[in-house]
């Protein structure tokens, strides 16, 4: 019993959220308005699509890889399928269709993205991070350049995503008579964490991504498939981003083209910050779910502590750094523990 609750307090997610719970004690004394009803909610709004474009992010990191191409293929995904909805002038036109079609467009897209990373990442034994950032550069130049830049705003949006995105899990009435909705896309977030996480800790996939990550030709010599493996953590990143991007455009009733800048930084943060390695071999789906958490908290209490956008990039470059050389330093101190055992 003893040796299992030391074990629970060594686990990183453990440190995660105990140091969580501290952040928001010590937030919420200094600004009270952090615990209110439609902060609390818009929190954890806020983590949905950043925590659906992590857990594809999770996946390349265990790998040993960095991915900072799923921006641009959250944008391919959701703006060619919204214009394909909603222009009849488009070049393919399918009008307004179920939504699980239209989210299934979208991940098909952000998936055969991912496809061609992970062809070039294995054919040639490329670089990850160089290769997604030439794909992000070559798909988002492709998409404005060929599809165009124009907005498609709440007028042109799909009524079906729309309806779809709005529906709530939960609705509380204030004492002012106000009031609080907790969106029920919290619910896809949770769903999609689970499967990630059941995939990495229960399939013979998930072992050989942990495997991929720790040491590649090991991981090739004792019989793992790395071809497909690669194949299905850039693939499954990709499909995510697509998700992602549409959900997003659904939820905020508008689809432009030219968002997601800056969240490549945002995403891998909240990653490391959730104790993913930098390095890989290492990492879970409950410790990025926090990570995520945490990074959208601290930004949520900038914004309502009223502190510039110039010195919020500031804190969250910083964060960036921290968590960074927190990853590298415990690589480190695992790596000399193992070569004292040895």
């Amino acid at each position: 019993m003893k040796t299992a609750s030391f074990r629970l307090l060594r686990r990183s997610e453990t440190a995660i959220a105990l140091i969580l719970i501290l952040a928001m004690l010590v937030i919420g004394f200094i600004n009270p308005a952090f615990w209110q009803l439609d902060n609390l909610f818009s929190l954890l709004r806020s983590n949905i699509i950043l925590g659906i474009m992590a857990l594809g992010v999770l996946l390349v990191m265990i790998s040993g890889g960095i991915d900072v191409s799923f921006p641009a293929f959250a944008v391919a995904g959701m703006y060619l399928t919204i214009k394909s909805m909603s222009d009849p002038n488009f070049i393919i036109y399918i009008g307004d269709v179920p939504v699980f079609v239209a989210f299934a467009l979208s991940a098909g897209i952000g998936l055969i993205c991912g496809a061609a990373n992970a062809f070039v990442i294995h054919t040639f034994k490329a670089i990850p991070l160089i290769v997604t950032l030439g794909m992000a550069s070559v798909v988002r130049g492709l998409l404005l350049g060929i599809v165009g830049t124009s907005i498609v705003n709440i007028g042109e949006m799909p009524k079906s995503l729309m309806n779809f995105a709005s529906a709530n899990m939960l609705t509380l009435t204030k004492a002012d008579g106000t009031t609080s909705s907790l969106t029920a896309m919290v619910l896809i977030y949770a769903l999609l964490a689970v499967v990630i996480h059941c995939v990495l800790k229960y399939t013979m996939m998930g072992r050989s991504v942990y495997a991929l990550g720790g040491d590649g030709e090991a991981a090739k010599r004792v019989g793992f498939n790395t071809r497909r493996t690669t194949y299905f953590i850039y693939c499954t990143a990709g499909a995510l981003a697509g998700f992602a991007g549409l959900l997003y455009a659904a939820m905020n009733w508008q689809a432009d083209p030219r968002v997601f800048g800056g969240y490549d930084m945002q995403v891998i943060a909240a990653v490391v910050l959730g104790g993913a390695s930098i390095f890989g071999g290492y990492g879970s789906v409950l410790g990025t779910v926090l990570g995520v958490f945490m990074f959208v908290m601290v930004q949520n209490s900038l914004i309502i502590m009223g502190i510039p956008t110039t010195w919020q990039r500031v804190v969250i470059g910083v964060i960036v750094l921290l968590a960074a050389a927190i990853s590298a330093w415990r690589d480190y101190k695992s790596r000399a523990g193992i070569g004292r055992l040895s």
